[in-house]
Order: C-alpha cells, then sequence, then structure tokens
C-alpha cells in the first residue's frame, strides 16, 4: 500500500499554523548545523573521557558556548514542542484530552526550558 499525497497536511498559508510552518524549516536547518558542530566539538575533538566538571566550567567561563548551548537547547526544544503539537492535533480528538495533553506538553517543556536556560546563563563553576 502507498500513501498518496492526498494523505499529508496541506501546507498552511496564513496564520500561527503557517509561521509554525516555515519556523519548523528553519530551526530544523539551523540545528542541523548546531548538533553537528556540537557533536563534532563534544565527540569527535574531545574524549569523552575529557568531559567533565572542569571542562563545562571551562567552556562556560566566556559567553560563546553558554549562548551556542542555550541556541541548541532553545531551538530543539521548541521545534520538538511544535511537532508533538502537531501529531496531539493529528491524533488526540476529545477536546478534553486535546486540552489536558497539550497542557501537560507545555508545562513539561517550559519546566526543561526554564531549567536549562538558569543553568547555561546562571551556571557558576564551584572549585572542586
Amino acid at each position: 500500500m502507498t500513501l498518496s499525497a492526498s494523505y499529508s497536511r496541506p501546507r498552511p498559508t496564513r496564520g500561527f499554523e503557517a509561521w509554525s510552518w516555515i519556523f519548523m524549516r528553519v530551526s530544523g536547518l539551523v540545528l542541523l548545523f548546531l548538533a553537528l558542530g556540537h557533536m563534532v566539538l563534544m565527540h569527535l575533538i574531545h574524549n569523552v573521557d575529557e568531559i567533565n566538571y572542569a571542562f563545562v566550567a571551562n567552556r562556560y567561563a566566556g559567553w560563546l558556548w553558554r549562548f551556542y548551548d542555550l541556541s541548541l537547547l532553545v531551538l530543539a526544544l521548541i521545534h520538538g514542542i511544535n511537532g508533538a503539537r502537531v501529531l496531539i492535533d493529528d491524533y488526540v480528538h476529545k477536546p478534553a484530552a486535546h486540552r489536558a495533553t497539550l497542557a501537560a506538553l507545555y508545562l513539561v517543556s517550559g519546566t526543561l526550558l526554564l531549567l536549562g536556560a538558569y543553568v547555561a546563563l546562571f551556571f557558576k563553576p564551584v572549585p572542586v
């Protein structure tokens, strides 16, 4: 059985869904480069044995890596939330379940975003 184009969602043309559609394409492209850069830095240039608290503390001494990691976190999380929101819209049809599922998604995602941003922005190394 093959799927035809009639089974896919049509491309939205206006409003929030259109901006959401554009965001997914742009953030996916940016995330590709951010994630590849992260993989090269953390797994190819530096051995896993080198990555410890001191490595992160030295890395976070300046704002470049904090901004890099925060950008990766924010884009990846919002990209994933948006994808999950689309899946929930497509597959959760009961209004109460739909609202509850979206509320849980936003609550968990918001908490993770705040915690991750707090660490990236306010991390202060403690001497070991």
